[in-house]
């Protein structure tokens, strides 16, 4: 009877060792895990914000690309699907954008992975990754100016505040890299009091809830920058303290398995 019961013992140890294990690998990004990328969409204002996805070879190219990721979003959120809203084909310089969230402008567009200036549709994506997509709202003279906060996401506490810094890049000017001031930070679309300074710094108060931050210029054009804010309420997708508690809970009964194989063998010995 003791065997039969120290052997069950030490299997849901087992057990849950390799779910703290898997736990970890699917939080760490395992590439066997499924590619989720975040993606914003803006066409002069924010109509899709980091939405996640699923991303799949669906030109089967043996890639997950940018365009992969375009397409998915369009399929699982546009009216119509990505047969209505999402189109590329091959260019001069490659794979191009024809058509993003149904807008046809003769190749306006624009993405950025994780803030950075993407070379072309066909760039990897992974696991994590922010892909902000627009479409020109300038196509006189390209004024859009890509922007973004120094944070992809907030989770702060009710009733306190936080800062943000907002940074758009200018490839008229150098450094590119600059901040922006006098914007007006929005709340869900709606504008606020809160308006940056002249590095781009703005502290900021949200209420309760899930909120898409973003800004607006008078000044400048810019492509709206996008922040998710989580206040009062736990981020998406964050499973840390499950692992945590997993990865405790097998090692605690490991111990407790090892004490009744250690008074038993005493018994016996006595």
């Amino acid at each position: 009877m003791k065997k039969k019961f120290i052997a069950s013992l030490l299997a849901l140890v087992l057990m849950l060792s390799l779910l703290s294990v898997n736990a970890f690998a699917l939080t760490a990004g395992n590439p066997s895990s499924p590619t989720v990328v975040y993606v914003t969409i803006a066409n002069g204002s924010v109509v899709l914000a980091q939405q996640p996805v699923t991303v799949t070879d669906t030109d089967n190219d043996g890639n997950l690309t940018i365009n992969d990721a375009l397409y998915a979003v369009h399929e699982a959120n546009f009216e119509g699907g990505a047969a209505a809203g999402y189109a590329s084909e091959n260019g001069t310089y490659g794979l191009m954008v024809t058509k993003l969230w149904g807008v046809t402008n003769g190749g306006g567009y624009g993405y950025y992975v994780n803030n950075a200036a993407a070379s072309g549709l066909m760039d990897p994506v992974a696991n994590g990754d922010y892909l902000n997509a627009f479409v020109y709202t300038d196509l006189a003279s390209w004024s859009d100016m890509y922007s973004y906060f120094d944070c992809q996401e907030v989770e702060a506490a009710d009733g306190t505040s936080f800062d943000l810094i907002l940074t758009a890049i200018n490839f008229y000017a150098t450094p590119m890299q600059e901040p922006v001031a006098g914007a007006t930070i929005t709340i869900d679309n709606a504008p606020t009091s809160f308006v940056t300074d002249a590095q781009g710094k703005v502290i900021i108060t949200v209420p309760h809830g899930i909120h898409v931050i973003s800004a607006t210029s008078t000044t400048q054009t810019l492509v709206p920058p996008v922040l998710t804010a989580y206040i009062g309420v736990p981020m998406a997708g964050d499973n840390s303290n499950l692992v945590l508690w997993i990865v405790i809970g097998a090692v605690a009964l490991a111990g407790l398995v090892a004490v009744v194989i250690f008074t038993g063998k005493k018994k016996h010995e006595a």
